[in-house]
């Protein structure tokens, strides 16, 4: 009786979600990129509400300007190709006219969010009564590479949201811009669309052709789709699309492999249609469009990826996997109407797991690494033991790790760029393969299939699939939805204590993140399982009992179906100290729960004093962070022919209540010993607490703040060339930073202060750097600096504030040359302290200190740059410095030359040895240089 009132529901909703009629006659002028628009719209008001405006969707005039929500969203991703494109490149939709059935002029307006419409209705539109509304507009449509939709550089056109479309109404209207996030909510309508186009076009998409008319002048075509959501049309010069013709649906596709075969490729294709067929249903459309800006807006991230020819994988793989991503996503979204910015959870969980049941299927024996785990230098590695799928779960951890994970239904807009690409839809396909594990697979898919099959071309929500899984298993599954989905929780389970009562064991679980989910426990003899159950959600602790028999160690989640935080404390020995054995690795490998690893690689360094450096680096650190990391690095100086090294050890508390600013804790020592200068050494030993702090609930927002607190001890060999230096000392250090990095707006500050028992000194600086709608660039940065007192004045300069090249005392500064004056490691430019570029006298300040350092562009990466201040010193009193000159911004922050023009000194290229003068930024720290490639996704 309830199943038979469920359907009755779904009945119920399916009127209640109707559907409307657009028409479209579009005419393409290719000299100007544009699309003029005749568009008719029979709006049907499905709700129980009286509607007195009807707003569209108008996302191909996101691409206006510099300050739409678009704009914002490329730059907030360090995407500047957008801002500094030329206008005309961009793309906008221009309204001549809207008008009723009649031809009554209807007014319109667009607010703050420019991509949408709003019509404002002559009368109310009552329920289930329709409207009819004539739009008359142009759309020039934008360079692709913006968002791989729109003009090519080969002239051909990729058309996605293109059109106005009429924008949801449920309870309120479902309005958003473009951020490109590619989630436009729009519900299924009937689609008739006329393209008015050049001959040499060929028209590609997943609508029928209804008819053709060709002429010396113009084309045109007729396309008709049924239920649709979108109308997405490939217009070329040379048709690319190719027709896979199956007995379930036709695949219109560009992907294509040169190493398969066309056979073959049918073949692959044939299958994939075939195994979503019977996971799903039935597609209820006659074709599907799969194209390569699909596929590239959401690919297949790993080694797959890499060049064909150093391709791991075997032929034909990468081919089956691409078609597999792109049509499984498209079945889903085509005729599942979720909500793409709130429910696009499950759309992602559908398509992962699929994805996985595939590869189970058909490469059971895949490698996450391909054919390179047959490597002899990699075979021994952990890496090369992981199956294709264990990518899913590692990927979802390298974010949790980094405490940047969000939960399942936090808004699709407002997700970090590499939980919106990859690891969010990773996390919730994860998910559908723990539910399968503890429910069984049959009522999983049972509900996948139900689930597709009564809601096809609906407007449907996540709900509805809990209630369908709920009507599949008698299990309670409240867990899932309410904790895994909804919550941004870790999962992280821990055998607590192992009894021994007579023939049974007595087994403490502990959930350490109170999350109340379920996890599986095992009983292992060596490798093999000889005992497998589930344990019922837990709260906090419980205790079970199982059979003794057998059982060496147990296990909590040792297939790894659950994507748990930590695995490492999931094990232990029924009897014997050790629950995980210890495990040596030459670098640095994929992490291994199963044991205490300890990871090694050889090093290759450089300074001045001690040449190239060699040696051997110990530590722990695997790819995915954790809490706990120590290293130790012993080398050997190939120029000071001695040990050097450095080590050091750290533990970062992570916070995850979303609603807490502070979000870690970082405590730590590190110590080194390297030159200083020529056959001169220093030990380095510095204790520190960090305390970093970000904005609630806004993981996008590149805010952050961080209060440092450390004590630096430095110990140096005595220069005989300077016998009045004190060699050693300690300085505490209290440093409080503010940083805001944006691409069009950076802000960063920094207070310090030091104390020593011979100087304490009070430091603020600022900087700002701004990308104006003109592109011109200006960056000004401002140093104050004063000691509270300093008995070191007498002796010498070491401990002053330096006007273009501190000393670095606290040995922070990646110097390849420290103590040179002269040279081309003295031209080294770290912009610390007075940032100045030119070499001045005073070049220090042993009183106070205060510049300002500016620089614009004048042409592209091409700047000018001046810097000014006040030096004071005890005894020469207050004295101003200039100096002006030419900034090369190759790479900001990165690979920087300075060319000094003018300063104290006079016009400097009419000084000798001028070439002296430049000043360079070099940055060779991979570290460093990874965070240029990864601050976009992070």
């Amino acid at each position: 009786m309830n199943r038979y009132l469920y359907f009755i529901f779904f009945a119920i909703s399916a009127i209640t979600y109707g559907q409307h009629d657009i028409s479209i006659i579009a005419s393409l002028n290719t000299q100007t990129n544009s699309l003029i628009i005749q568009q008719e719209v029979v709006f049907t008001n499905t709700t129980d509400t009286s509607l007195s405006e009807i707003y569209f969707n108008d996302w191909a005039n996101s691409f206006s300007s510099k300050t739409t929500p678009l704009a914002k969203r490329f730059a907030e991703n360090y995407d500047a190709s957008f801002h500094f494109e030329k206008n005309e490149k961009r793309g906008n939709t221009q309204i001549k006219k809207i008008t009723n059935a009649q031809g009554g002029l209807l007014s319109w307006e667009r607010g703050k969010q420019v991509d949408i419409l709003k019509v404002n209705l002559t009368n109310p539109l009552l329920p289930n009564e329709k409207f009819t509304l004539n739009l008359d507009y142009t759309v020039t449509l934008p360079d692709d590479k913006f968002t791989r939709y729109g003009a090519t550089k080969d002239g051909n056109y990729k058309l996605k949201y293109w059109y106005l479309s009429p924008a949801v109404y449920r309870d309120n209207w479902e309005i958003y811009s473009n951020k490109n996030t590619d989630d436009l909510f729009a519900g299924p309508s009937n689609f008739k669309i006329i393209l008015n186009i050049n001959p040499e076009f060929s028209v590609t998409s997943d609508f029928d052709t209804v008819a053709e008319e060709i002429s010396k002048s113009t084309k045109l075509i007729t396309l008709e789709g049924k239920q649709r959501r979108n109308a997405i049309i490939h217009l070329e010069k040379n048709n690319t699309f190719k027709i896979i013709s199956t007995d379930k649906l036709d695949v219109v596709t560009n992907l294509d492999d040169e190493k398969v075969n066309p056979p073959i490729r049918a073949l692959v294709v044939d299958r994939v249609v075939h195994f979503l067929n019977d996971k799903l249903g039935d597609y209820p459309h006659k074709a599907m469009l799969v194209s390569k800006a699909d596929y590239k807006s959401s690919p297949v991230y790993g080694l797959n990826q890499l060049p064909s020819f150093i391709s791991p994988f075997p032929d034909g793989f990468e081919y089956d996997i691409e078609q597999l991503k792109t049509i499984t996503r498209n079945y889903i979204e085509n005729t599942l109407h979720l909500h793409p910015r709130e429910d696009y959870w499950l759309t992602g969980a559908l398509q992962i797991y699929l994805m996985k049941e595939y590869v189970d299927t058909y490469y059971p024996k895949m490698k996450i690494i391909g054919n390179l785990s047959d490597f002899w230098i990699i075979r021994w590695a952990h890496a090369a033991d992981l199956e294709f799928n264990d990518q899913y779960p590692l990927l979802y951890l390298n974010m949790a790790r980094n405490n940047l994970h969000q939960s399942l239904n936090t808004p699709k807009d407002s997700l970090v760029k590499f939980n919106k690409q990859i690891a969010s839809d990773y996390y919730a396909g994860n998910g559908f393969s723990y539910l399968a594990d503890y429910i069984g697979k049959e009522s999983l898919l049972r509900t996948i299939k139900e689930f597709y099959s009564e809601n096809k071309n609906r407007l449907v929500t996540s709900k509805r699939f809990q209630k369908t899984l709920e009507s599949n298993t008698d299990l309670p599954i409240n867990w899932f939805f309410e904790e895994y989905v909804s919550k941004r929780n870790i999962i992280d389970f821990k055998i607590k204590k192992v009894q021994e009562v007579g023939d049974s064991l007595k087994v403490t679980i502990k959930d350490k993140q109170h999350t109340k989910m379920p996890v599986s426990l095992y009983g292992l003899n060596k490798k093999e399982i000889v005992f497998k159950d589930w344990v019922a959600p837990i709260d906090s602790i419980v205790t079970v009992t199982i059979p003794k028999k057998g059982i060496k160690r147990l296990a909590l989640n040792y297939e790894a179906k659950i994507p748990e935080f930590n695995q490492r404390n999931n094990y232990k020995s029924v009897k014997g100290l050790f629950n995980r054995p210890l495990q040596f690795r030459l670098f640095q490998d994929v992490e291994d729960p199963k044991y205490n690893q300890l990871f090694f690689m050889p090093i290759f360094e450089y300074n001045l004093y001690d040449g190239f450096t060699t040696g051997v680096k110990l530590y722990n650190k695997t790819v995915l962070t954790k809490g706990l990391n120590y290293k130790i690095e012993p080398q050997y100086g190939l120029r000071s022919n001695t040990i050097i090294g450095s080590g050091s050890v750290s533990f970062t508390q992570q916070f995850r209540n979303q609603n807490k600013t502070h979000y870690a804790t970082r405590y730590g020592i590190s110590g080194s010993y390297y030159s200083y200068n020529v056959d001169l050494f220093y030990k380095r030993i510095s204790p520190f607490i960090v305390f970093a702090f970000r904005p609630e609930n806004d993981l996008r927002n590149n805010e952050k703040q961080f209060i440092n607190l450390r004590a630096v001890n430095v110990f140096r060999d005595e220069d005989p060339l300077d016998l009045d230096a004190d060699p050693n000392y300690s300085v505490f250090n209290f440093q409080y930073v503010y940083s805001n990095p944006n691409l069009i707006n950076y802000f960063r500050g920094v207070v310090d202060y030091q104390i020593s028992s011979r100087f304490s000194k009070l430091s603020t600086t600022f900087e700002y750097r701004k990308l104006f709608l003109s592109n011109r660039q200006l960056n000004v940065r401002a140093f104050a600096g004063v000691f509270l007192f300093n008995d070191t004045r007498q002796n010498d300069d070491f401990f002053s504030f330096a006007l273009d090249r501190p000393t670095d005392y606290l040995f922070d500064y990646n110097y390849y040359g420290r103590s040179e004056d002269t040279g081309l490691f003295s031209q080294q430019l770290i912009v610390a302290e007075g940032g100045f570029k030119s070499k001045l006298e005073p070049a220090f300040a042993n009183s106070w200190i205060t510049t300002i350092n500016t620089s614009t562009s004048i042409w592209r990466w091409i700047f000018a740059y001046g810097d000014a201040g006040l030096v004071h010193n005890t005894r020469l009193g207050t004295q101003a410095v200039f100096d002006t000159g030419i900034r090369l911004n190759l790479v900001e922050d990165y690979f920087e030359l300075y060319f000094p023009l003018y300063s104290n000194l006079g016009w400097e290229p009419g000084l000798p040895n001028y070439d002296q003068r430049i000043r360079f930024i070099v940055t060779l720290s991979p570290s460093t240089l990874l965070k240029l490639f990864t601050r976009e996704w992070y």
